[in-house]
C-alpha cells in the first residue's frame, strides 16, 4: 500500500512534508485533520497519545510521529538522492542540523503565540504577555536561524531538500502571527521566495485549504480519518 500522511489544518507544519513527498514523486495518500476539531477527539489519540500532527501510516501499516522521525523515514526512501543526500555526507550532516533547528527552537519559539490565540477563556493580560514573550522567541529564533544561513539558494545547496519542507511548513507562522516583517531577514526571506513559487509548496498549500489541485502524479488521494483510526490505531 501507499505510505499515508496525517497533516494538520489550518496552517499546520505538516504542510511542508506534503510538499516533500511530492518532491519525492513516490505514490502516497494524504488524511486531512482539523486540529481545532478532530484532533482533538478521544479516537485520535490511537494515532497519537499527544494529540498532534503530523502522523505517517508507512507502506507496512506502523504509525510514526514526530517531523523528525517522519523525515528520516521519506529520506531512507529517497534513493534517488531528490530531496536528501547520502548520509556519509557533510550535507546529510548540515541539513539534520538544520532540521532539528527548525523542529525544536524555531518552533517552539510560536508556542506563546498559538497559546494565546487558544484561551478558552479571555484573559487580556495572560494573552498580552503570551504575544510579547512569542514575539520575543520568535524574533531571536529568526535572528539565529539567518546567522546559520550561507548564500545558498535553499537551506541545503541548490535544491530543496527535507530542510526546506520543515522550514516552509512553519516560517509561514510569521505572518500568520503578525510577528514582523519578512524583509527583516533577507536571507529567510529570499529561500521561503524560492519555496512558495515552487509547484509541490503551492499544491501542499492548496491541498491544506480543502483544494483539489493538480500535482506531480504521486498523490493517490485522500483518506478519511475514521478509516486511517480503524485500519491503524492502537486499540
Amino acid at each position: 500500500m501507499e505510505p499515508i500522511l496525517v497533516y494538520g489544518f489550518p496552517a499546520g507544519s505538516s504542510m511542508g512534508l506534503v510538499a516533500a513527498l511530492e518532491w519525492l514523486g513516490k505514490p502516497y495518500r494524504l488524511c486531512r485533520v482539523d486540529m481545532l476539531g478532530e484532533m482533538r477527539d478521544p479516537s485520535y489519540a490511537r494515532l497519537n497519545a499527544r494529540h498532534e500532527t503530523p502522523a505517517l501510516v508507512t507502506d507496512d501499516g506502523r504509525v510514526i510521529t514526530e517531523t523528525m522521525a517522519i523525515a528520516h523515514w521519506i529520506a531512507a526512501r529517497d534513493t534517488e538522492r531528490r530531496i536528501s543526500f547520502d548520509p556519509a555526507t557533510p550535507e546529510a550532516d548540515r541539513m539534520v542540523q538544520l532540521m532539528a533547528y527548525l523542529n525544536t527552537g524555531f518552533t517552539g519559539a510560536f508556542s506563546p503565540l498559538w497559546a494565546a490565540l487558544e484561551l478558552e477563556t479571555p484573559d487580556p493580560v495572560l494573552e498580552e504577555s503570551l504575544r510579547r514573550w512569542g514575539h520575543e522567541g520568535v524574533i531571536e529564533r529568526h535572528d539565529k536561524l539567518e546567522a546559520m544561513l550561507g548564500d545558498t539558494p535553499y537551506l541545503v545547496g541548490d535544491r530543496p531538500t527535507l530542510a526546506d519542507g520543515v522550514l516552509i511548513g512553519v516560517a509561514r507562522w510569521l505572518d500568520y502571527h503578525a510577528v514582523a516583517p519578512a524583509s527583516r531577514w533577507p536571507r529567510i526571506a529570499a529561500i521561503r521566495g524560492r519555496l512558495e513559487a515552487d509547484p509541490a509548496v503551492a499544491f501542499a498549500t492548496a491541498v491544506e485549504s480543502g483544494e483539489t489541485p493538480a500535482g506531480s502524479g504521486a498523490f493517490k488521494g485522500h483518506v478519511p480519518l475514521a478509516e486511517v483510526i480503524a485500519r491503524f490505531g492502537r486499540s
